[in-house]
C-alpha cells in the first residue's frame, strides 16, 4: 500500500485491462470524451454507467464491473444522484500513485 492507504496490487490489477486505461484517460476531459447527460456538469459530477457503455460500446454490466474495480482501487469517487450514480477521477489518489511510482518502481 502507499501512503493514501490505496492498494497497489489492486490499482495495478485495475490498470490491467485496456477499456479500463480507456476509460480512465477518457474520464480527464469527460465534456470532450462523452456524450452529454443533460442537467449534469460532468466535470464536477462525473459520468455515468450509460455514457461509458456507449462510448466504449461495451454492455452496461461491463461498464458496471469496470467502474467497480476503478473505484475498489481506489481510483474513483462517485455519487449516487436518483437512480444513477456518476464517477468521476480521483486526482489525489492517482497523483499519490505516480509519486510512488516515481520513487519506488
Amino acid at each position: 500500500m502507499y501512503s493514501g492507504g490505496v492498494d497497489t496490487v489492486k490499482v495495478f490489477s485495475a490498470l490491467a485491462n485496456k477499456h479500463r486505461q480507456g476509460i480512465l484517460r477518457a474520464m480527464r476531459d469527460p465534456e470532450a470524451e462523452f456524450e452529454p447527460n443533460l442537467g449534469v456538469d460532468m466535470t464536477q459530477t462525473g459520468v455515468c454507467v450509460s455514457q461509458i457503455s456507449e462510448r466504449f460500446g461495451i454492455t452496461q454490466s461491463t461498464a458496471s464491473q469496470y467502474m467497480a474495480q476503478l473505484k475498489d482501487a481506489g481510483l474513483l469517487d462517485s455519487e449516487r444522484i436518483g437512480k444513477f450514480t456518476y464517477y468521476r477521477r480521483n486526482e489525489r489518489a492517482l497523483s499519490e500513485l505516480a509519486d510512488v511510482i516515481r520513487a519506488e518502481l
